[in-house]
């Protein structure tokens, strides 16, 4: 009997689905010319004090920072709340994040009936989403991306 009713259904674990998607994401952005490296840290804060945080792909030059979700819709077709809270908290860290960047997330391509996770994301939470951050959906069937915003 399987225990862990939030595992990612055909993977190891959550923890391998996450870094299988971030090397998707690796080679996606090396097929675009732009070189990335795995936990690129930059100093974030909102006022003078600063702290290194990771972002889990990034480059000093061009000055890029990524974030990564494979979240899915969850089995029944609803939305995973508690995911949403860790996508809102990659819009502050990207606000809070050197301007000079350019800044993209990353997200798998999951559709419920006619809409993507990203799609309902940005319906019910692009209040939250800073102007300048990039909203990218990535089929993995296909192995191309898809600029939402």
């Amino acid at each position: 009997m399987d225990n862990n009713n939030f595992q990612r259904v055909g993977s190891v674990s959550n923890a391998h689905a996450g870094n299988d998607f971030e090397a998707a994401a690796l080679a996606f952005f090396g097929t675009q010319g732009v070189a990335l490296t795995k936990n690129f840290a930059v100093p974030v804060g909102v006022g003078e004090t600063k702290k290194l945080h990771r972002f889990d792909l990034g480059s000093e030059s061009p000055p890029v920072l990524v974030e990564c979700k494979s979240h899915t819709w969850t089995q029944g077709g609803n939305m995973p709340s508690a995911k949403m809270t860790v996508w809102n908290e990659a819009m502050y860290y990207f606000h809070v994040a050197p301007a000079s960047y350019r800044k993209i997330f990353f997200v798998l391509k999951h559709y419920r009936r006619e809409q993507s996770l990203a799609a309902y994301y940005l319906k019910t939470h692009g209040h939250l989403v800073p102007a300048e951050v990039e909203i990218w959906e990535y089929d993995p069937e296909s192995g191309t991306g898809e600029r939402l915003r």
